[in-house]
């Protein structure tokens, strides 16, 4: 988790918007599009275009199915404006001095959707991470921070006081899409993750997204509702998945795999880094996501210690998951997270656990974790032995959930081999 960070010069978004219009003229009304803009608003960018600038209100630009574009600084979707990405797209960033990445503003869409055997993908020349900044999206969902908060890149605005925020925001569609070499370095300290969401809301879809090959995190939320389905965090160098200022979507199905990133940087650091606000762990609203079937895989490294990390006054529930290969599979800490556990605000339920747990302040203990209700595992022999490049096995058993956004499972895991295998072996999760 990073704090905030650049405060862009206008007159460097000013060049950068010269540099888009560049871009756009480019653009044509070939047969398979729909128009030039014009009347329509609409633009279709030519097959090898550079994309950098902005996208305006009351404008779709259209990536079409199958092209290829570079990437080249940052290109922003304002306010009333709307990215449409095909299946097949490839985004290239280009390697250069100045970071790129793609950053949807408040009131701005991205509609970018590609499929399991067409997927969309989002590279970099550079094939290393910390080559380019990844995608951004801000919506108009709560943020405990409060009102004035800017994204960690592009500098925008998002989130609304807890009287005005909108938490069924819609922001678009991300679907069938794989993040690569994400985590622009601007200081050893200041790096993008893969998909970043600032209080983006539930209206917007977001499902079947791999990080792959990372240096910071691969999926953080900033506060919001949107729920998630089918991600994938494979060899990001930081925490795979982080949450914070009061995120309380939910989640399905999620995979991550550190198991290529020793040696490098914090070893993987944690496979879940959760907080509500490190400011005030007890700011309002509090984060409370729920998640089931996930499949948590470190790399054993005694320095990168941690798998799931719960801290600063989150709550959470979390079902039918599997922790392993971290010498400290799930760490509680802080009064207020602590205390949400013990009382039963936040729940562990079929949780199993490849290595030891630990309560740093002793309040919700192993003990409690174990208890016959909970049906959680420490230490478990259970657990699939997973194979090299491989997340597919599950254990029998598990929570059913009411809840309608979640597929029942009998089994704890994320992703069972055979008919209910949602997607291993598919073009759009690369190993």
């Amino acid at each position: 988790m990073k704090l905030n960070f650049l405060n862009w010069n206008v007159n460097v978004w000013a060049l950068a918007a010269l540099v888009g219009m560049g871009s756009l003229s480019s653009c044509s009304s070939d047969d398979d599009g729909p128009g030039d803009g014009g009347d329509t608003g609409e633009i279709v960018v030519d097959n090898g275009a550079t994309l950098s600038g902005i996208v305006t209100k009351g404008q779709t630009v259209i990536l079409k199915e199958g092209r290829s574009f570079k990437l080249s600084g940052g290109y922003t979707v304002e306010d009333g404006g709307l990215l449409k990405i095909e299946p097949g797209v490839t985004i290239e960033a280009v390697e250069d001095d100045i970071v790129d990445f793609i950053l949807v503003k408040m009131g701005g869409k991205i509609d970018a959707q590609g499929t399991a055997d067409s997927p969309i993908i989002m590279t970099a020349q550079l094939k290393e991470s910390k080559a380019w900044g990844g995608i951004h999206i801000c919506g108009k969902a709560h943020t405990n921070k409060g009102t004035g908060t800017k994204s960690e890149i592009g500098d925008a605005s998002y989130g609304s006081g807890t009287s005005t925020a909108n938490d069924n925001d819609n922001s678009g569609t991300l679907r069938y899409i794989r993040l690569e070499y994400t985590g622009y370095a601007f200081t050893k300290e200041k790096e993008s993750n893969g998909l970043t969401c600032y209080a983006v809301g539930s209206g917007t879809t977001i499902d079947h997204i791999q990080a792959y090959k990372g240096a910071d995190d691969g999926f953080e939320f900033f506060g919001g509702s949107v729920n998630v389905k089918y991600l994938v965090a494979t060899d990001c160098e930081d925490d795979s998945f982080d949450w914070t200022e009061g995120w309380n979507g939910k989640g399905q199905f999620l995979v991550a795999d550190q198991r290529g990133t020793s040696g490098v940087k914090d070893d993987g650091d944690c496979l879940i880094e959760a907080d509500n606000n490190g400011d005030d762990n007890a700011a309002s609203p509090v984060a409370h996501p729920i998640l089931a079937n996930m499949t948590l895989i470190g790399n054993s490294s005694s320095e990168g210690s941690r798998g799931i990390r719960l801290r600063e006054g989150t709550e959470v529930e979390i079902y039918n998951s599997i922790v392993t290969g971290k010498p400290k599979s799930l760490t509680v800490e802080t009064e207020i997270t602590e205390n949400a556990l013990k009382d039963g605000k936040s729940k562990l339920q079929y949780v199993v656990l490849g290595q030891a747990f630990s309560s740093n302040e002793g309040i919700y203990t192993e003990d409690l974790f174990l208890t016959e209700a909970n049906k959680n595992q420490v230490n478990s022999a259970n657990i699939p032995a997973f194979a090299d490049n491989s997340f597919v096995g599950v254990i029998d058993g598990a929570v059913k959930l009411s809840d309608s956004f979640f597929t029942e499972t009998d089994y704890t895991g994320a992703v069972k081999d055979g008919d209910s295998n949602w997607g291993i072996g598919k073009a759009w999760i690369r190993k």
